[in-house]
């Protein structure tokens, strides 16, 4: 792989370290690995803020979500939310939350996980909102809130968009964890291998995707999770409206051409 220089990243003891290449990839890396790279307050700011930070950027290309340490993300900062034990206080927390959550979805371009450990609760949550996950074979996967008596509604959200109902059921209700393996069985995550692996695995990904037009891939994630939550039939009728405006844009029109030309398109060269 061609070598990329990167912009400047906060200081080392930022809660998130960003940083984006000359190809346009965003890696924003959760940085509190002493405490498991929790979703505290100041966690969550900064991820929201950075997610801003990709959306202004009409050169960004794609996203990474990655962590230092040996955990992915353990959810939410419990001794944060039990010091407040104000219904606002929570109410304002989880709205903040998925705010971060619903801004991954919005965006034009693709989000991978990166999932090198334990990914629990809300940590989870992350993995499972993000559009694609490559995750080491030592990574675990788990919505054990309720282990401490706390439900995992909104984990719950995002893990039910990827796995059978009954599964995620289980893993709410029990709390119990599961393997990488198993994850990639459900459909959590898309691919695993061995941690020394991980970071080629995941660059072999990102380079599938960054050969393929913005456009193409922003009208198609946008529609993706459009129709998801329709019926069939006006899920057709979404889709078939977004590749009719597709076909009509000039990358399809070049690709097409292309194609009928038996040369490469001209936004690969």
């Amino acid at each position: 792989m061609t070598e990329t220089a990167h912009t400047p990243s906060p200081a080392a003891d930022a809660v998130l370290l960003c940083a984006r290449d000359a190809r346009g990839v965003h890696t924003l890396t959760l940085n509190t690995p002493r405490s498991f790279n929790v979703l505290s307050e100041a966690m969550l700011a900064a991820l929201q803020s950075a997610l801003d930070h990709v959306a202004a950027d009409p050169q960004a290309r794609l996203v990474v979500i990655a962590a230092e340490g040996r955990a992915f993300c353990a959810g939410h900062d419990l001794k944060q939310m039990k010091a407040q034990p104000e219904l606002a206080y929570y109410q304002a927390l989880f709205a903040q939350c998925s705010r971060v959550m619903l801004s991954i979805r919005a965006l034009e371009v693709p989000v991978i996980a990166r999932v090198q450990g334990l990914a629990t609760a809300a940590g989870c949550q992350l993995v499972a909102q993000c559009d694609l996950a490559v995750a080491s074979d030592s990574a675990t996967f788990g919505v054990n809130g309720i282990d401490v008596g706390l439900f995992c509604a909104t984990p719950g959200v995002a893990l039910s968009r990827n796995i059978l109902p009954k599964q995620a059921m289980e893993m709410l209700l029990t709390g119990d964890f599961i393997s990488a393996d198993e994850a990639r069985v459900r459909g959590l995550v898309n691919r695993v291998v061995a941690a020394d692996a991980l970071d080629a695995e995941l660059q072999t990904l990102v380079e599938r995707i960054l050969g393929k037009p913005r456009e193409a891939l922003a009208m198609g994630k946008a529609l993706f999770y459009r129709q998801l939550e329709t019926d069939m039939a006006s899920a057709y009728g979404l889709a078939g409206e977004s590749m009719a405006c597709n076909m009509a844009h000039a990358v399809a029109q070049e690709g097409v051409q292309a194609f009928i030309d038996k040369r490469p398109p001209s936004w690969r060269a």
